[in-house]
């Protein structure tokens, strides 16, 4: 099984056409088209199946196709941190970040690493937990940052802390549950959960850290854009992080509700893989989102 006939079949599923993914490739189509039928013939599997729109994997090749994209990453990875041993800093790195790392984190950390090294891509994607530690061990991240869990597996991950914040309970402005005063006042009040299931989630950990039953799921989501949306429209009521509940932006539509209970504390840090850790590239980012992290301490 040869790289370039992975890689024709990554192009190729992605893509949804062979033309298309001969044009990625910058190669012909009757080569490409080779390339994925030495692969079929190769495996005795049909891996594409062609549709009037294009091209669709077939079972066969889905499987295929996940392995494909984990041997392309990881070649890419490993030519890039040989280059970077070499004290070539060039590549890519990808990053996952919560809101809050994305909004006091990653404009300074971008400014000044971009600065040192300019021949370097970083490629961020805006995500909540536990998404991103899904992502991160298939090697679609190289680096996490978010909220730092309790009970990540031993030697799994290497993680820094970088930033200290409270999880404020929140509301759409001109609620009457604006007048609450405390977590009991809530309790029968729609939540909503972020992550993959109400049976995770920040409003249940706040609850239960203060001897109260989770409250009730008005909405389970996994997006920001999402969790705004329903909460400044709606009678539901939310954990958001101390700093972005205190943006301007944030504070034309949302009230902080001043329970007595004090706030969900979360430390924010980056997270990568124990394999990745030694990495070069991986090193220097962290450095510079400590330098960033130190400034927005200082100002928050």
């Amino acid at each position: 099984m040869k790289l370039h006939t992975l890689q024709a079949l990554v192009a190729a599923v992605e893509e949804g056409s062979l033309r298309g993914a001969a044009k990625r490739l910058n190669v012909s189509q009757p080569a490409l088209t080779k390339a994925i039928r030495d692969l079929e013939l190769e495996l005795g599997a049909n891996l594409l199946v062609r549709t009037t729109q294009g091209v669709i994997p077939s079972a066969q090749g889905m499987v295929l196709h996940e392995h494909a994209l984990r041997v392309t990453r990881e070649l890419t990875s490993a030519s890039d941190k040989i280059k970077q041993l070499s004290g070539r800093m060039t590549g890519q790195l990808s990053v996952g970040a919560v809101p809050l790392a994305v909004m006091l984190l990653l404009p300074e950390t971008l400014r000044t690493f971009g600065r040192d090294f300019p021949d370097m891509r970083l490629r961020i994607s805006e995500e909540l937990y536990p998404h991103q530690l899904q992502r991160l061990r298939k090697g679609e991240v190289d680096v996490a940052l978010g909220g730092i869990p309790q009970g990540l597996p031993s030697g799994e991950f290497v993680v820094e802390a970088l930033l200290e914040t409270t999880m404020e309970v929140v509301v759409r402005k001109g609620s009457a549950r604006e007048q609450a005063r405390s977590l009991q006042e809530l309790s029968s009040a729609r939540w909503v959960y972020t992550g993959a299931s109400s049976e995770e989630g920040y409003a249940k950990l706040f609850f239960e850290s203060h001897g109260l039953p989770p409250p009730p799921v008005g909405a389970v989501v996994n997006s920001t854009l999402a969790l705004l949306s329903i909460v400044t429209t709606g009678d539901y009521v939310a954990l958001m992080p101390r700093q972005i509940a205190a943006h301007p932006l944030a504070r034309s539509f949302l009230s902080v509700v001043p329970v007595r209970e004090r706030g969900l504390p979360l430390t924010v840090g980056a997270i990568v893989r124990a394999d990745t850790a030694t990495s070069p590239a991986v090193r220097h980012l962290i450095a510079h989102l400590h330098r960033a992290a130190y400034q927005a301490n200082k100002t928050g």
